[in-house]
């Protein structure tokens, strides 16, 4: 409690704002990367439980914009898993396919998009099928879901606010499970005459499958340190509020990279 009241305390004293979700945080925000912009995020995430340990090492999320309000989406981990009393598993878990719309954002008045605005989207995708292989080293589902998320950003005065609210439908198998989430980031991005800005991030996030383990809700914060315009750094690292006994997250973490790139991927990045 005294980490999370922290978080925010620091983002709520700074002036400008710029934060928003995606990696290294659970929740997403509503921006794609832009038109023929390419975006790979690729990082190493553990989550650690009482009786079990997975790392997702490495996790792959590869992002592509279409005009300036779509994003086709594929995420992908390989996962690392240790339990008690049982050998260790390692292999590809259950991949993402998906298509961000923003199908609104505040404009000014002469029809550009407002900076710190109002922003919402739509981010359904449809969770694979794991392979055989993953799915019997219980690493991976064998059935199809669905998920139907909506995201929100705006700005409140000296802190960027984004929300996401989604549930997870199955579409194949009956081991699959219904899933509904919820998360809230906030943030802020430091700028100084270096090249070289930082963005200090927040977030609480709950996680409730049905009929399958406890509900998590984890905080967590984080950063986002910009070496180059085209590679960011992406760090985070928090737990659940509930006790160890809860089989909650003992520890949750993101290290990784993130890289920007224009015109199909031809070019570095030159918006940032």
């Amino acid at each position: 409690m005294k980490l999370a009241f922290a978080i925010f305390v620091l983002v709520l004293c700074a002036v400008p704002a710029a934060a928003q979700g995606g990696p290294p945080l659970l929740t997403t925000d509503p921006d794609p990367p832009g038109a023929q912009n390419l975006e790979v995020n690729i990082g190493v995430m553990p989550v650690l439980r009482r009786d079990t340990h997975n790392v997702q090492t490495p996790q792959f999320d590869i992002n592509y914009g279409i005009g300036e309000n779509v994003q086709l989406t594929y995420e992908v981990p390989f996962v690392w898993q240790s339990a008690a009393g049982q050998p260790n598993a390692t292999g590809w878990s259950n991949g993402f396919v998906g298509v961000k719309w923003r199908f609104y954002a505040e404009k000014d008045k002469e029809g550009k998009i407002k900076e710190g605005g109002w922003k919402i989207s739509t981010f359904p995708q449809i969770e694979t099928g794991g392979p055989d292989g993953a799915v019997g080293k219980g690493i991976a589902d064998g059935g199809t879901r669905f998920l139907l998320p909506i995201e929100i950003s705006r700005r409140f005065g000296p802190v960027h606010v984004n929300f996401e609210g989604g549930y997870y439908f199955p579409l194949s198998s009956p081991r699959s499970h219904n899933e509904r989430f919820f998360g809230l980031a906030v943030g802020h991005e430091f700028r100084s005459k270096s090249a070289h800005p930082i963005e200090t991030i927040g977030e609480v996030f709950n996680d409730y499958v049905m009929g399958a383990g406890p509900k998590d809700t984890v905080f967590d914060a984080g950063a986002r340190y910009t070496l180059h315009r085209s590679f960011i750094l992406l760090f985070m690292a928090g737990r659940s509020f509930s006790p160890n006994s809860s089989g909650q997250p003992e520890f949750i973490a993101y290290a990784g990279i993130q890289i920007l790139l224009d015109r199909s991927g031809r070019s570095f990045h030159t918006e940032r």
